[in-house]
């Protein structure tokens, strides 16, 4: 079994390639299993219970189950130990996903973000770029695919990021020092998805 992921900050394409390389796949005969570590994530997870559960919430409109949701920019400090402690604990969990898909007879794991994106976020929310201990953790993927992007680009698509380019500009410069370090492909996202798209089949052939 093959895990393949794709990362990049948001409105590079990820979603938009792993789609395509979803049906890509599926059309060549192979089992696929959609992973997204954010939605996988406990603190999601805990997230929407809450949504879903907490009448006191609901009653003082503060949950705001209806509202789209909007990417968090901010973090204290409890809170950013938090989603250290859950990075852990979701690490842990994906392992034993993985057991039980490879049992299974899936081919491949396709990730829309992976752990090293939550990493990133991490890192936007501290403000610098440190090591955390769970690096070591994350389970290598066979290919990690890095979209590169300049965020005036992305800044000029329909549905851009609500957080701004400077927001953009922060976690490409924390990519930029991570990606060596985990291995990471880049591909130039600066091009027509099936342009990219091809680059990405390319290098899934070699491994």
């Amino acid at each position: 079994m093959k895990l393949i992921t794709i990362s990049g900050v948001d409105g590079s394409g990820k979603s938009t390639q792993i789609k395509l390389l979803q049906n890509h796949l599926a059309s060549l005969g192979k089992k696929i299993f959609y992973f997204h570590a954010i939605e996988f994530g406990l603190a999601k997870k805990m997230t929407d219970f809450r949504n879903k559960y907490c009448l006191i919430c609901k009653l003082l409109g503060k949950c705001k189950v209806n509202s789209a949701p909007k990417s968090v920019t901010k973090a204290n400090w409890l809170q950013i130990q938090m989603r250290k402690i859950f990075l852990r604990i979701d690490l842990w969990r994906f392992e034993s996903l993985y057991h039980e898909l490879e049992k299974k007879g899936f081919d491949f794991i396709l990730s829309d973000r992976y752990f090293y994106d939550s990493i990133i976020n991490l890192q936007y929310l501290m403000k610098k770029n440190v090591d955390f201990s769970s690096e070591e953790s994350i389970m290598r993927p066979d290919l990690a695919i890095y979209l590169e992007i300049v965020p005036e680009e992305i800044m000029q698509r329909d549905r851009k990021p609500d957080q701004g380019i400077e927001y953009l500009q922060k976690k490409i410069e924390l990519f930029s020092e991570k990606k060596a370090l985990w291995k990471m492909q880049t591909i130039s996202a600066n091009r027509l998805k099936e342009e990219i798209f091809s680059e990405i089949i390319e290098k899934i052939i070699l491994i």
